[in-house]
């Protein structure tokens, strides 16, 4: 049976400091009288047996951590009774059990498990920063504020802790006038630190409101919230950060918010009716005088004596914390706590100590990517290192500071970090190391084509380079190194700047001079340059916004070249070939990453002045050429002001494409009739000069192993090479008919050649088209082609049973085609009418067909009457179609005569054959069954209601007469229909019993449920064993069917 709880407990002397360790610490008789017990000694008394249990079992881990969670659930019991407990007790009752669980367990505990250890540091660490806030509360209540440094972590923890809620604030004790005295200076004394570069940010609070009003509101002889009522009209100050006062004061009265509200006074005429409201620096003493009172433990009182005994006891609870979670699983937490201890440390001048501290918290925001904290502790870095006097690593933090968001600083402080910087470099610098400003300088090639170089000649490069300086700074000197990725006997080549470089904010274009480079692949490497006496560096490859953008990315160095040199067998960047040795500059597509995130940089090249390209390879034409017949195929070759001479084409032909070696291969002079009148009149020039030959030069050349030697008048001028080749393709080209059309794919008729050509001096120049990287040849791809398209359709039905079949020719070349002949071999089971050859009149032909054109032309067909022998012998499934035709063209444009025929006669006489096949289905003049959809309700279809889907089967013929079925008397039925439509109920596949005689009906029903609202297609009967051809349907079935939504519905609630 429970106890009756009458009395709570901890109003005597020593109740303060906790006794969750203790069992002893009152006789259990004092704790439980009668039918009664006491809540505050009897919980610790119980924990305290349980914590004594599991020393003796050697489990420390657990007392800590059911220690832990004991202490804050026992501490928001005590905030419950607050108003019966002394003041603050339960603030000083946290701490007091906080610091005796840390001891016990320390000596308690040995060396186990490394996961179990961590753990326990961690509960460790938990402790002393819960002791610690606690510690740093009551130190804020008796004026020690000050003394607190008001870091985001302080102020996350404080600003979210509430005061203390006695029943009645401390009043001021007799004889306290000294102390107020006291408290008022050191409030006038308090001056807020500066930061570094003028650094002005509005102070963290470190409190949940204003401690002033909060105090006076809870005194006994004032109702709460009338203060300020009364005072609303008068011009007072608030107190805490979050004042609009200490914003509108001038600069020399600019003190802590907590010093100017001490200037509240008592209204007249009120201070006969009520007490006038505490000063500040009242509060102060009269919670420092309860504080004494409630406080039994010396040593905690002795922590509250003074300011050093204070800060004394400050870094002993925050050193504890943060070395136990050092040692532990959060090891982010001892880090931000170091912070902590590093503002004591640089307070007190030990600045060694401080900007160690802060080196390893400005680090962990760094790789966390807090930017804003950083911005935070980074600016008291930075004045720890300018005091040591160390000069790189203040040159680094100020390069960090202006690395930062720009919204974290004003402009003028950003001005502050610069000049800094400029002040040191152009000072002398007893130990100067290059400092590397990847983060503020970044550069990369300028959008455009590509830059080409022949070995020897010298160029110009251009690069975009963005600062990140708030300023303009001048670079004394400036260099970009470019190193060689394919030959490492290169090394490292620098391009210099020739003068002192200013770089404007944001987005710079400079220009490089560019040395006779090696053949051989560079890529970007390093910016380097002199400020002063300063040597920076940068490497990081940036990409800007838009044009007029001044933004800027940071990417990591790519891989790939930038810079490509022709000396070797290499791909090229486009078409064109820049070869001769030539040097490709351009900036590839990388990928890189900024902290955690990940992203891509974009391909840019350097811009192009006077490029040289130096040849040209391209097919005279894009149209299909005939296949299965030698075709001429045409290459140009342009050369772009480089000699050809002594070079040699290597073909090499891809599957199903062979070169006719037997004929020769033709070179010609090429005229471009699209060319330009400007480059017409310059092509006229050259050619009075001499420099071009005025006649036309033609030359039949002879293939030796894939090779072609180009003649000498092919140096110079664009020259064009023809080549016969043939397209072989074994496969019989089928026709389609107006019911199924068939689909040609383009694909089926590429072929590719591929092409490598070497030329220069010593023939180290080589042009190699290529597509997909790495692959060796650059397959230049050629359409083939059937001459015609075939499809067919019935357009007339005699009632003799003649069928007029109209086959439709469609020209699938850029030539005219000339019909001389076409006759039709019919399939078993079609004859011609009157037993003719298959030939259509005579006086049809010749048929011209001009390019992408169409004809037909009719035959007149019927069906041959044959029995079930003569069907199952039938050994042509097929018609073939048969084309005897002459066509006329010019290999310039495409399709043209074959090279193989040699006729003296007009080209148009020369006679090839087509041939097509062409399939026929007999047609079902009389079906057998006959399947009709029967009506749907009246009433409509909704979704969610039975319908019954109803369809109607009769036989049209008697079965003896047309077998259609295994079994006399069984169909075999399927219902079909889309599941995220319909949900069908009853049996969807099954026989049915249908009399074999003619006209006999049956009716199949199933039941459906529409699921969806719309036109849908409704259920769909089939019959599986029976042909297509011997079923009609008639009635047709519905193609959709109109679903309603379902009908609306209510409820309605009614009061009871």
């Amino acid at each position: 049976m429970t106890g009756k709880q009458r009395d709570f407990g901890g109003v005597d002397r020593g109740d303060d400091q906790a006794a969750l360790l203790n069992p002893g610490n009152k006789p259990l008789t004092q704790i439980v009288q009668d039918d009664s017990f006491r809540e505050f000694e009897f919980r610790q008394y119980l924990f305290a047996c349980q914590s004594k249990l599991l020393f003796k079992l050697n489990r420390p881990f657990e007392v800590a951590s059911r220690g832990y969670s004991f202490i804050i659930s026992f501490s928001k019991a005590l905030a419950l009774r607050e108003n019966i407990l002394s003041f603050c007790m339960r603030e000083v009752w946290v701490i007091t059990a906080c610091l005796s669980l840390i001891n016990a367990t320390a000596s308690h505990y040995n060396d186990g498990i490394p996961d179990i250890e961590k753990e326990f540091y961690r509960l460790k660490g938990d402790l002393y920063s819960l002791c610690r806030v606690k510690f740093m509360r009551l130190a804020y209540l008796i004026g020690y504020g000050t003394e607190i440094e008001r870091s985001p972590v302080n102020s996350a923890l404080l600003s979210m802790l509430p005061w203390p809620k006695p029943a009645v604030w401390p009043s001021i004790p007799p004889d306290a006038s000294s102390k107020v005295l006291v408290k008022e200076k050191m409030i006038f004394q308090e001056t807020p630190r500066v930061k570094h570069f003028g650094i002005q940010r509005k102070p963290l609070p470190l409190e949940p409101s204003l401690l002033l009003r909060e105090a006076n509101r809870r005194r006994a002889s004032l109702s709460a919230g009338n203060l300020v009522e009364m005072f609303e009209g008068r011009p007072i100050f608030s107190d805490g950060s979050g004042s609009d006062a200490s914003i509108k004061m001038s600069p020399s009265q600019k003190v802590r918010p907590s010093s100017v509200s001490r200037t509240n006074s008592s209204p007249g005429g009120f201070e006969s009716s009520i007490d006038r409201p505490m000063r500040l620096a009242e509060i102060y003493v009269a919670a420092e005088h309860a504080l004494q009172q409630t406080i039994s433990n010396p040593d905690l009182g002795k922590s509250f004596s003074s300011l050093e005994e204070f800060e004394k006891k400050y870094l002993e609870l925050t050193k504890g914390a943060a070395d136990n979670y050092h040692h532990s699983w959060w090891k982010r937490h001892g880090v931000v706590l170091d912070g902590e201890i590093a503002a004591v440390c640089f307070k007190h001048g030990n600045f060694d100590l401080a900007a160690k501290s802060y080196e390893k918290v400005c680090a962990l925001y760094a790789g966390e990517g807090w930017q804003d904290l950083l911005a935070d502790v980074l600016p008291n870095l930075a004045e720890c290192q300018k005091i040591l006097n160390d000069q790189a690593g203040y040159l680094s933090s100020c390069v960090r500071l202006l690395s930062l968001d720009k919204g974290l600083f004003s402009t003028k402080e950003r001005e502050a970090f610069q000049s800094e910087v400029v002040r040191l470099a152009h000072s002398e610098m007893k130990d100067p190391v290059p400092l590397d400003v990847s983060s503020l300088i970044t550069f990369s090639g300028n959008p455009g084509p590509p830059l080409e170089l022949c070995d020897g000649d010298p160029g110009t490069l251009s690069v975009t380079i963005w600062s990140g300086f708030p300023d303009d700074i001048t670079l004394d000197s400036l260099s970009l190194t470019l190193m060689a990725t394919f030959n490492g006997d290169e090394g490292v080549k620098a391009l210099r700047s020739s003068s002192a470089t200013v770089l404007k904010p944001g987005r710079n274009i400079i220009t490089l001079p560019l040395p006779r480079q090696k053949p051989g692949s560079y890529v970007l490497g390093v910016l380097t340059g002199q400020i002063g006496h300063l040597r920076f560096r940068s490497h990081s490859f940036s990409k800007g916004g838009p044009a007029d953008s001044d933004d800027f990315m940071i990417y990591e160095k790519p891989t790939r070249p930038v810079l490509k040199g022709w000396g070797e067998r290499r791909s090229s960047f486009s078409s064109l070939f820049y070869g001769c040795r030539s040097l490709v500059l351009g900036f590839w597509l990388v990928w890189g990453s900024m902290g955690n995130a990940q992203i891509s940089a974009g391909s840019f090249l350097l811009l192009v002045f006077k490029p040289r390209a130096l040849v040209d390879l391209a097919a005279t034409i894009s149209s299909a050429l005939l296949i299965n017949e030698p075709q001429w195929v045409g290459i140009i070759v342009r050369p772009i002001d480089y000699s050809l001479k002594g070079a040699i084409l290597q073909i090499d032909t891809g599957p199903g494409l062979k070169i006719e070696e037997s004929h020769v291969i033709e070179m010609e002079n090429y005229v471009d009739v699209s060319q330009s009148a400007a480059d017409m009149a310059k092509s006229d020039a050259a050619q009075k000069d001499g420099s071009l030959a005025v006649d036309k030069n033609f030359d039949q050349l002879r293939l030796h192993d894939g090779r072609i030697e180009f003649p000498n008048w092919a140096n110079n001028v664009t020259s064009i090479l023809w080549i016969p080749i043939c397209a072989i393709s074994d496969r019989l080209t089928r026709g389609s008919s107006s019911v199924s059309p068939l689909r040609q794919s383009i694909v089926d008729g590429m072929r590719t050649i591929a092409l490598k050509l070497e030329f220069g001096a010593s023939h180290n120049q080589i042009f190699e088209r290529h597509c997909h990287f790495p692959s060796f040849f650059q397959t230049l791809a050629v359409h083939f082609t059937d001459p015609f398209h075939v499809s067919t359709r019935i357009t007339d039905k005699c009632n003799d049973g003649t069928l007029l079949l109209q086959v439709i020719l469609q020209s699938e070349v850029k030539a005219t085609l000339t019909i001389n002949d076409a006759w039709l071999d019919l399939q078993d089971g079609f004859v011609h009418t009157r037993k003719s050859d298959g030939r259509p009149t005579s006086g049809f032909f010749p048929l011209v067909i001009s390019p992408h054109s169409r004809a037909a032309i009719l035959f007149s067909i019927c069906l041959e009457m044959s029995n079930a022998e003569d069907e199952a012998k039938a050994l042509r499934p097929e018609s073939i179609l048969n084309i005897r035709y002459g066509i006329s063209g010019d290999r310039t444009i495409g399709a043209h005569p074959p090279v193989a025929v040699e006729s003296p006669g007009p080209e148009g006489r020369q006679e090839l054959i087509f041939r097509s096949s062409l399939v026929l289905q007999r047609p079902v003049l009389d079906p057998c069954l006959a399947v009709g959809f029967l009506p749907l309700p009246s009433g409509g279809l909704r979704v969610g209601q039975l319908v019954s889907m109803k369809w109607r089967i009769e036989r049209l013929k008697d079965f003896e007469e047309n077998e259609v079925s295994k079994h006399n008397d069984e169909v075999l039925y399927a219902v079909s229909a889309n599941s995220d439509n319909w949900m069908l109920a009853g049996r969807k596949r099954g026989h049915v019993s249908l009399s074999t005689e003619q006209g006999s009906r049956i009716v199949i029903s199933i039941l459906c449920v529409p699921l969806v609202a719309g036109y849908v297609r409704p259920p769909q009967l089939g019959l599986p064993d029976v042909d297509e051809a011997n079923i009609s349907c008639n009635p047709a079935g519905p193609h959709l069917v109109c679903v309603l939504p379902p009908a609306l519905s209510s409820s309605f609630c009614i009061p009871a």
